[in-house]
């Protein structure tokens, strides 16, 4: 995707779980529309979001139970209400929440029990006017929704805990053991097949409604997936795993910006041969299924199609590792000869970046990432200060989700790293910083400018979303009805005009 042929335009970061909502997280119900209005009253036409996967330990929309299966957490009671899924009196039963955070244990347990129920519903009803709708949508993702479906099944009959606990039988089963358990698990694989119909059903209709009012949807993907997946569990040949199914080393980065010991994410690593045998097929369909529900995507940690940091499994740090090379224009030019050459795709090139993942991401004509925090973590001169842009093909970010909020950030940076910024945005002392790095996002020559919602609001530390190498106490923000004022709609739109994105 070659930004520098498409108008300048900019756009905010949020994920769904942080709009408001009555039960505990956010979801893709009234909220998410109202926040479409306001970008459009705003100005903006992007509207970048974290992966929309089903979420496993530890709440990470980065570690998911599948790379292909929605959020069941985003779908709206409210809207099920309409489809007579559910009752007013189902929902009287919601667990006192708070409007600032999300309560993963509170919320995880309730709204599951809630889907359930509008599966038994569902179910009960033999003429249901969705029925139609949930057979053609089966049908069209066979090839991932059987194992996810089978494998969340089997999850639930093994007590949750990771597929490389279950016994031999279920960890690699046999074609013939496989459709058995189909069949006595019939029940159950169902339920999780429909609630991937309802989430995929309501992020349809509210992307259409996005889509109308002229907001394009950035979409992200992880370059890895989680060990307990499906897509792991059901596709062993594609990764780097002993005989018993573990791994022989893991994914993660050396140290870099957020962490003096690297990232040890502790995802496989792919068995790049066998995916180049089979035509890289499964990222084929990966891809493709994500450009169905997303307008862009962005790849997180894309260096890791040039090399990747192999780390010997059971290490307790990413510090031990190696560089090991990827196939990344092999797959990328299997993934444009079956989806066309224009891939709408930004690159998340930050950390460890050599000529060779520039190389890279140029061949392919996809938009870098330029993060105006980087810039002022020192007083020497960085490639992330927008005079030093040397192409439009990019995408200029105040912070990710793995950074504090600017005005967090702010408050802890050092104080000649301080100085330097004021300088640079011609800033008072007293003057928020946040609203200057939105300024200075919106005046890059960058196509595209993103700032995460935080950083409009100037919230500070406790809006962060994530902090990279800490395990608990991320994924939870949200910020609270009523705080997206006619006001700063007004506001944001005239900076927009004024640095000729709107």
């Amino acid at each position: 995707m070659n930004t520098a042929s498409l108008p300048r335009t900019s756009g905010i970061l949020l994920h769904p779980t942080s709009l408001p909502s009555p039960y505990g997280i956010g979801d893709l119900g009234q909220a998410a529309y109202d926040f479409v209005n306001f970008l459009e009253k705003s100005g903006q036409h992007l509207w970048q979001i974290l992966p929309l996967t089903h979420t496993g330990y530890g709440d990470s929309p980065y570690q998911s139970f599948s790379a292909f299966a929605g959020q069941p957490l985003l779908i709206s009671p409210e809207l099920l209400l309409g489809l007579h899924l559910l009752t007013e009196e189902d929902l009287l039963a919601c667990p006192k929440a708070d409007p600032e955070h999300v309560d993963y244990g509170t919320v995880i347990p309730w709204k599951m029990s809630l889907l359930r129920k509008a599966y038994d519903r569902f179910s009960g009803t033999e003429h249901h006017s969705l029925s139609g709708k949930y057979l053609e949508f089966c049908n069209k993702n066979t090839d991932w929704l059987e194992d996810y479906s089978l494998f969340m099944a089997l999850k639930d009959l093994n007590g949750g805990v990771s597929w490389l606990e279950w016994d031999k039988k279920y960890r690699m089963p046999d074609e013939s053991f496989k459709n058995s358990l189909k069949n006595t698990l019939a029940e159950e694989s169902g339920f999780y097949k429909f609630i991937q119909f309802l989430f995929f059903q309501q992020w349809g209709q509210l992307k259409e409604y996005a889509n109308a009012h002229d907001i394009r949807i950035i979409g992200d993907i992880p370059i890895f997936v989680s060990m307990d997946s499906a897509d792991v569990w059901a596709n062993q040949r594609l990764f780097q795993l002993d005989t018993k199914g573990f791994p022989a080393a893991v994914a993660g980065v050396p140290p870099d910006y957020f962490s003096a010991t690297g990232q040890l994410w502790g995802n496989p690593l792919y068995e790049w041969e066998m995916h180049k045998r089979e035509g890289y097929s499964w990222w084929i369909s990966r891809i493709a299924g994500q450009l169905e529900i997303l307008d862009i995507l962005r790849i997180d940690h894309f260096r890791g199609f040039e090399a990747y940091w192999a780390v010997p499994y059971g290490e307790e740090t990413a510090v031990n590792g190696e560089w090991i090379k990827a196939p990344g224009e092999s797959l990328f030019t299997a993934v444009q000869n079956a989806l066309g050459n224009d891939l709408p795709i930004i690159a998340e090139d930050l950390g460890v970046i050599t000529p060779e993942v520039e190389a890279l991401r140029d061949k392919f004509s996809f938009p870098g990432m330029k993060v105006l925090q980087f810039a002022f973590e020192d007083t020497s001169e960085s490639t992330f200060l927008p005079h030093n842009f040397t192409t439009p093909n990019c995408v200029c970010y105040t912070g990710t989700h793995d950074n504090d909020t600017t005005r967090g950030w702010y408050e802890t940076l050092r104080k000649d790293c301080r100085k330097k910024l004021r300088r640079y945005l011609n800033m008072k002392k007293q003057e928020p910083a946040s609203g200057q790095m939105i300024r200075a996002c919106l005046g890059s020559t960058a196509a595209y400018a993103v700032f995460p919602l935080q950083d409009v609001l100037d919230i500070g530390k406790e809006g962060r979303m994530n902090t990279p190498g800490v395990a608990a106490g991320n994924w939870n923000w949200r910020f609270q009805k009523g705080v997206l004022t006619k006001k700063l709609a007004k506001r944001l739109k005239k900076l927009s005009q004024l640095y000729g994105r709107y």
